[in-house]
């Protein structure tokens, strides 16, 4: 029985605004011209980041360097508080969330009435009565809907997500879970021309997915059946990757011996999760930065098309937290339905603070659409 348990649908959205990163590196690098190590850095970092756009729910970042006050070099005044990021992440989310639960439920022919558990994830903003409840009533949800929030735990909560709803759906075969995370990092972009920051500025980006997890039918628009997960802390690495609430917005801290831990632990923490199994075909890698997608191509000897899908959603919208792993998959299922592939077995990474590592096993199934009998006939000959 387990093993029909599937992501039946997607939905992604992305806010209004993009930004473009050789437009915005110049802006930055401005903004930085009375310190030209600095600002010749931030050239640097948005050009070696693989990153060419990204999207934001802050129409002042697309401003002139003098009107933006995000990216204020000489002092503080004028820079947006994390009271004030706060509530614009109030305004921003939820509609961003809703359009991405709407779409994900669409493609998986699912109704609001079909829902019975909630899954929000984020770890950009927060507030109460939270994203959950504002979804759970405008998309019609059941009012004894189970809502579960997973809040500020990192890259890794949007596949920690999928691994929990496939659990749910295993104690309740009649579960169908909704997951939406919605991510707005850009509204922790902060000022000066420290490497952590400038990093930062140039890597993340917003976006929201969602994602219906259920026992699949036989008629479905691509699904991916969900395999054994796997979750481990890798040791030592607890000062690697650091998020916590400044006064100007969440500061982040990555350091660049990230891709290394990651080269170094996770290739037992696959073997173990595929148990003897083939390597898979199929790679859904967070694209946490580019350094995490070449270390574990290199490592598995990945080609440049197994790896695609990650790079492509990096180039495009940037690190968009715990929602990219869903942009990710939604990619690749696109390309698999373009080649026309009917089956092929894969795994999904994805990596947070702790060093946290979140694996899954999963099977990507083409398309199956079951014809419908004759109005006014009989299906008997």
């Amino acid at each position: 029985m387990s093993s029909s348990i599937a992501i039946l649908g997607i939905g992604t959205a992305l806010p209004a605004f993009r930004i473009d990163q050789a437009e915005t590196a110049e802006r930055v690098a401005d903004a930085l011209r009375e310190d030209p190590s600095s600002s010749r850095w931030a050239k640097k970092i948005f050009k070696q980041c693989a990153v060419e756009s990204r999207y934001t729910c802050e129409p002042n970042l697309l401003e002139s360097t003098p009107d933006c006050r995000y990216f204020s070099h000489t002092s503080l005044r004028g820079v947006p508080t994390t009271s004030e990021r706060m509530k614009t992440y109030k305004r921003e989310s939820v509609p961003l969330g809703l359009d991405a639960a709407r779409k994900a439920l669409l493609d998986a022919k699912a109704d609001a009435s079909d829902i019975t558990h909630l899954i929000t994830v984020s770890c950009t903003g927060q507030f109460l009565p939270g994203i959950d409840a504002a979804l759970a009533v405008q998309l019609g949800l059941a009012a004894d809907v189970n809502r579960i929030m997973l809040q500020f735990i990192g890259c890794a909560a949007g596949l920690k997500a999928v691994c929990l709803s496939r659990h749910l759906v295993l104690g309740n075969p009649s579960a169908k879970v909704l997951i939406v995370c919605v991510e707005l990092c850009t509204l922790h972009m902060q000022p000066g021309g420290g490497r952590k920051a400038l990093f930062a500025a140039a890597l993340f980006g917003d976006g929201a997915s969602a994602c219906v997890v259920g026992r699949a039918g036989s008629s479905h628009n691509g699904i991916f059946k969900l395999g054994t997960d796997h979750s481990v802390l890798l040791p030592d690495s607890s000062d690697e990757m650091v998020w916590e609430v400044g006064d100007h917005g969440f500061d982040l801290y990555l350091s660049p011996n990230i891709p290394k831990l990651i080269g170094r632990f996770i290739p037992a923490e696959v073997e173990r999760l595929i148990d003897g199994d083939d390597k898979p075909e199929l790679w859904a890698i967070h694209p946490g930065g580019k350094g995490i997608v070449d270390i574990l191509q290199d490592m598995f000897g990945l080609t440049d098309e197994q790896s695609r899908s990650s790079r492509c959603v990096l180039r495009n919208y940037g690190n968009m937290s715990s929602a990219t792993i869903l942009f990710v998959l939604n990619e690749m299922r696109r390309e698999l339905k373009e080649l026309g592939t009917e089956a092929a077995n894969g795994i999904a990474l994805a990596f947070g603070p702790g060093l946290t590592a979140e694996l899954l096993k999963f099977t990507y199934l083409a398309p199956v659409k079951i014809p419908e009998p004759l109005l006014g006939g009989s299906a008997c000959v």
